[in-house]
């Protein structure tokens, strides 16, 4: 079967310019794109962006897409968009899918923060069950394994070869990341929760060696990827890169099967049951798929696991203070906070008594 256009590329947000300067826009496009602006400049929230507001940018012969961070408060190197372009940019030429890249833009006085430019991708975004049960079963099938196929791909990427040899840090990674994510946790909580502490000291003990590096996506899940239209379980692009980094890879391992969700199983409170429908693999068969295809062992998998579970639920939690204080554009943030806390009790809960053990 085939999804039209409009099968979840938006969110439901209105048209609008939303805190985009059209004239500075157009301005600046007119200087950096062969030829210019070809007659009006249209512009459209496509999405508010739990994380990065999210653009459509049309004029008589183009479609574009344009990405900035979001308003209000967030960590200092959270939400760069020079990193999403430069991965994107870097990747362009490997069996990774990505949007061909456009125009990097640093200078905040254009529209009130970076932004960067990308090709529109011609497909569509799959974020719950009713748009993923449009799919045959076989679909179902061969998108799971496209989808691990291409994380494995990403992961055997030489970052030297691509220009990413210093993109980040391998060593020490997991140790920033649990000090990042506590960093976060402690700028953005609306309420005293704490379990958070728990995990973190937890994860911070039984904290595994990165014996994996390579290019990490770190949001690697399927609303952040374009299908075919017309075959959805062709991947067409691979969007949201601005976690990327040189980490350990199997943080993405972690993250994927996070959104995994199962039949029988309480669902990950953003993919609401997406995945959880014949056809698609299990969480076991995804890990399995991606170990044989890198000849790794995965014995640590419940603490990349939990930490996802806990990332995840701190990230919503910093949606849910900015949409508080009114800064957020586009629709669907009243719930945020209550899934944030979904989030947090499951990384506990999973957390059982492999990890929680003396």
């Amino acid at each position: 079967m085939s999804l039209d256009e409009h099968g979840g590329a938006t969110v439901g947000a209105p048209r609008s310019t939303a805190q985009v300067e059209l004239p500075a826009l157009r301005t600046y496009l007119d200087e950096v794109l062969p030829g210019g602006v070809d007659g009006d400049l249209d512009v459209e929230l496509l999405s508010g962006g739990r994380s990065n507001p999210t653009f459509r940018l049309a004029d008589v012969t183009n479609r574009w897409v344009l990405r900035r961070p979001p308003y209000g408060h967030v960590l200092p190197t959270a939400h760069d968009m020079g990193r999403e372009y430069r991965v994107q940019t870097a990747l362009a030429g490997t069996s990774v899918p990505v949007a061909r890249t456009v125009a990097l833009c640093e200078d905040a006085s254009v529209i009130g923060a970076p932004f960067y430019v990308m090709e529109m991708i011609d497909g569509v975004t799959l974020r719950d069950a009713t748009q993923t049960g449009r799919l045959s079963v076989e679909q179902r099938r061969r998108l799971s394994e496209a989808m691990v196929d291409i994380l494995v791909a990403l992961h055997e990427v030489d970052p030297g070869e691509v220009g990413l040899a210093g993109w980040g840090r391998p060593d020490g990674y997991l140790e920033r990341q649990l000090h990042r994510w506590r960093q976060q946790w402690q700028a953005s909580a609306t309420a005293p929760r704490r379990e958070v502490d728990e995990l973190l000291d937890l994860l911070g003990r039984s904290c595994p060696a990165t014996r994996d590096p390579g290019i990490v996506h770190g949001d690697f899940k399927l609303d952040n990827l374009m299908v075919d239209p017309r075959d959805p379980a062709i991947v067409r692009g691979v969007l949201d890169w601005e976690m990327s980094t040189l980490g350990d890879t199997l943080t993405d391992v972690g993250i994927l099967l996070s959104f995994w969700d199962q039949p029988g199983e309480v669902p990950n409170p953003i993919s609401q049951g997406a995945t959880a429908l014949e056809g698609f693999l299990s969480r076991e068969q995804m890990a399995r798929r991606y170990a044989v295809a890198r000849g790794l062992d995965l014995e640590d998998l419940t603490w990349y696991l939990v930490f996802a579970d806990l990332k995840i639920g701190i990230i919503l939690e910093g949606i849910h203070a900015r949409h508080r204080l009114g800064q957020t554009v586009g629709e669907g943030f009243d719930g945020v906070g209550d899934m944030a806390g979904v989030l947090l009790q499951r990384a506990h809960e999973r957390a059982g008594a492999q990890l929680l053990a003396p």
